[in-house]
């Protein structure tokens, strides 16, 4: 049973496709246009986002100017992860990003697992992202005036079904009040997300090339505003804004965390381009460093200047950029708010374009191995991608983005990213002492991690009974407020419970086996996120995967072709 269903790939076997223009008997038909400017822009397009423009002001809201502590924790963590990415895209330069590095490392059913957490990751993700833009396009739209001339989107044409149910706000019960009705049905929808999706996937089906300008184009502009935004703002900061530091402790910083990991996986997204890499075994690499770097130093210097304009207690806005320069009350302040909001219309639809980029092709790679059907690894013949993938993501999309409500996928998507990450880290653990690891042109520098490791691990513990409130034995109290023990207090527990657990074991592997350094830290850095999402996304999360493992069973494990290949 172990046999088949942990079957690897060989990296014989990838290079020697690759070397000869097949992956999987399919032949490469991918256009290989993309630089590494091409895919930094890529990189920096996914990042920075919804993010800079909308999640950091609650997050500085909950954190207060350390804020950047968080940023920096954890681009240190999306860091390590990206070096064990950078050695698996230089070892496997084929399309797939997590799924085809599993597929080596661990084996067919852990690849599936990964790859359908991708689908997940990408497409629910890719919903939120599209809501997004319909909130900041409705707002721009409404601040329109040229003369009499006033622009407006009705509201419920701009909203979904269950927000204007609920009528949480003013434009939520506006759209209730004004829909069309027809019986008891009221026609209320999100047609901006619907028809920015509808776009996005014209432009990625139309070719990678067309892709490629589209994004450098935005990013560009986006890039160019935030320093704008950057520049003008020094001249509003009160530095006595950034006092208190840490307003709301730790706690308070890493309340931020989904928010803000959320934005920074926009370099899991460029490792799915590889086959559309002028060099991917160089590219990728150098890619995935420039764009964190960049990004991390944009990201703190916004924060540290959004927190110096105001005070963190004013900043649990949806758009923080804009809202900083509009309180000043000045027609200057005023016009860069103006300017910002375009900005934010231009940055969410370039981070749309880039996952709308990345799973398509995660598709492709998953039906080239005979996991799913044929179809999803059918090349257009004249623009050169993945066409079924491609209509069928943006359906996957647009339809939903049309009608629900996704506040919470944030929080879901990075639940996915993080275990892609954990298993990438892993991977590169499992095969460091692999004879395959060589043929790599970039390789995770080597530390050994046989007293290091022990020593974070004494450290950990000394730091979690000082800071825990009651140490310990108050972590290991399962009352609620009024003493009694409830299976609520232990279910919200459990995934630091596990992350203990995954701590002691790596602890000890690191002590026999010599473990590398950097890719334990990463493993562990994402492992500690994990255990931070949020049990009720954990749970979400494995019904999901349950749903992937019964697709597996009934469809992939029986048309593998590795499988297939080994039966012969």
């Amino acid at each position: 049973m172990k046999q088949d269903f942990f079957r690897k790939k060989s990296l014989e076997q990838i290079n020697k496709e690759v070397a000869e223009g097949l992956i999987d008997g399919h032949g490469s038909d991918l256009r290989r246009v993309l630089s590494v400017r091409d895919l930094t822009f890529m990189g920096i397009a996914a990042i920075v986002g919804a993010g800079i423009f909308s999640t950091i002001g609650k997050a500085s809201f909950d954190g207060g100017p350390g804020i950047i502590l968080l940023f920096l924790f954890i681009s240190v963590a999306c860091g390590f992860s990206a070096i064990c990415y950078a050695e698996f895209a230089s070892m496997v330069p084929v399309s797939g990003s997590a799924y085809t590095y599993s597929y080596v490392a661990f084996g067919e059913i852990i690849a599936w697992i990964i790859g359908w957490d991708l689908l997940m990751e990408y497409a629910i993700g890719n919903i939120a992202v599209a809501i997004s833009w319909s909130d900041y396009f409705t707002s721009l739209v409404d601040s329109i005036r040229i003369g009499s001339f006033h622009p407006h989107i009705p509201e419920y044409l701009a909203t979904d079904y269950w927000t204007a149910k609920d009528g949480l706000s003013d434009a939520a019960k506006l759209a209730w009040a004004n829909a069309p009705q027809m019986g008891s049905f009221k026609f209320i929808c999100n047609l901006p997300a619907f028809f920015i999706t509808v776009i996005i996937t014209w432009i990625i089906y139309v070719g990678i090339k067309e892709s490629r300008r589209s994004t450098n184009i935005m990013v560009i502009l986006k890039i160019a505003i935030i320093l704008l935004v950057m520049i003008a703002g020094c001249f509003y900061v009160n530095t006595s804004n950034w006092s208190p530091f840490l307003p709301n402790g730790v706690g308070g910083v890493l309340a931020g965390t989904s928010a803000v990991f959320f934005s920074y996986i926009g370099f899991d997204a460029i490792s799915t381009t590889a086959e559309e890499c002028k060099n991917p075994q160089r590219d990728l690499p150098k890619a995935m460093f420039y764009s964190l770097i960049i990004c991390t130093i944009v990201y703190v210097l916004v924060a540290l200047v959004l927190t110096g304009m105001t005070s963190y207690k004013n900043l649990n806005v949806g758009d923080p950029l804009a809202y900083v320069f509009s309180a000043m009350n000045s027609k200057w302040a005023n016009w860069i708010a103006g300017i910002i909001s375009i900005s934010a219309v231009i940055a969410t639809a370039s981070v749309l374009l880039v996952f709308q980029l990345g799973q398509p092709r995660i598709w492709m790679s998953m039906s080239r191995d005979g996991l799913l059907p044929p179809v999803f690894a059918k090349i257009h013949p004249k623009y050169k991608t993945p066409s079924f993938s491609t209509i069928l993501t943006g359906l996957i999309v647009g339809i939903p983005a049309l009608f629900l409500n996704l506040s919470v996928v944030v929080d879901l998507t990075s639940v996915g990213t993080l275990f892609a990450f954990v298993l990438v880290c892993g991977g590169i653990l499992k095969l460091q002492n692999d004879k395959g690891r060589l043929q790599s042109k970039f390789k995770t520098p080597y530390m050994n991690g046989k007293w290091i490791v022990p020593v974070l691990f004494i450290a950990a513990i000394v730091l979690f009974e000082k800071f825990y409130p009651g140490g310990f034995k108050g972590y290991l109290n399962f009352a609620d407020a009024k003493g009694v023990v409830t299976w609520e207090v232990i279910r919200t527990k459990v995934p630091f419970f596990l992350f203990g657990i995954v701590f002691v074991v790596t602890t000890i592997l690191s002590f026999i086996k010599n473990y590398s350094l950097i890719p334990v830290l990463g493993f562990l850095c994402c492992a500690y996120l994990l255990s931070e999402s949020g049990t009720t996304n954990w749970e979400r999360f494995l019904i999901w995967l349950v749903v992937g493992l019964a697709v597996y069973f009934m469809y992939g494990s029986k048309n593998s072709k590795l499988g297939s290949a080994r039966k012969i």
